[in-house]
């Protein structure tokens, strides 16, 4: 009976050290190298506001999918902003220190000036 306990700490141990090298770090994107254009409808109504979406990372880099998590309040400031940013490069997010498809989220703000 003890062995059989002794047996089953070092099966939970080696398990619970397996979750630990899950590490998962989200794609990512330079900001200043990946703009979307205002749209003109939403220039002359003098729109503004922050999108927040999410994007689906692949190995490569590119956008696999995406979604608004939040409106700008604007269905054209939003649509915007997706397009844009899926046709942008990404630095692909890595699972266990390789590239892998991850999730990653990004806010975009609209504003005049």
């Amino acid at each position: 009976m003890f062995t059989n306990k002794r047996w089953l700490s070092v099966i939970a141990a080696v398990l619970m050290s397996g979750t630990a090298f899950a590490a998962e770090v989200p794609a990512s994107f330079d900001a200043k190298n990946c703009k979307a254009e205002y749209p003109k409808a939403s220039l002359m109504n003098e729109e503004q506001g922050t999108v927040s979406m999410s994007f689906l990372v692949k190995p490569d880099g590119s956008v696999a999918d995406s979604k608004v998590d939040k409106s700008s309040g604007f269905k054209n400031l939003d649509k915007a902003a997706i397009k844009a940013l899926s046709a942008c490069k990404f630095k692909p997010g890595t699972k266990d220190g390789a590239p892998a498809e991850t999730w990653t989220k990004v806010d975009y703000a609209w504003k005049l000036d």
